[in-house]
């Protein structure tokens, strides 16, 4: 198969707070339906996995102090026929609690169980926290 779009290149950080909780952004971009989305977006030049994970979770939430950031499992997919790759990207949470800095993107971040995620999630975010049957996905402990 040949793609003429160039592959997306993304990640999604995975925020665990104290209690294990994920953190998650209820998104209302113009333009798209609403839904849950972890903090993330697209890997520039020159940055890899862990340093796009820092800079977006920064830009979307102002956290800037959480732990070390590690690449805990690859999604590749392939929506509307482009091919995808997303590393999810886990951090414990500093003391910086999370706060709307994008409000044309997010309304606001809540805490939620892994095992009671809300509905709908954004397609990455589902592909990183539950998986979709149609994903390669790599995970590591």
């Amino acid at each position: 198969m040949t793609y003429s779009q160039p592959p997306i290149i993304g990640v999604g950080v995975v925020v665990r707070d104290a209690d294990g909780r994920i953190l998650l952004g209820r998104r209302e971009k113009a333009g798209e339906s609403p839904s849950w989305c972890l903090p993330g977006g697209a890997v520039e030049p020159g940055e890899d996995f862990e340093a796009a994970a820092v800079r977006e979770l920064r830009e979307e939430s102002g956290i800037d102090d959480a732990g070390e950031p590690r690449v805990t499992g690859i999604v590749v997919d392939h929506p509307d026929g482009r091919v995808r790759v997303t590393a999810a990207v886990t951090v414990t949470l500093g003391a910086t609690p999370p706060a709307v800095t994008e409000p044309r993107v997010f309304r606001a971040w809540e805490w939620f169980d892994p095992g009671a995620l809300p509905d709908p999630l954004f397609p990455a975010t589902a592909n990183i926290l539950r998986g979709d049957g149609s994903s390669y996905r790599v995970t590591r402990p």
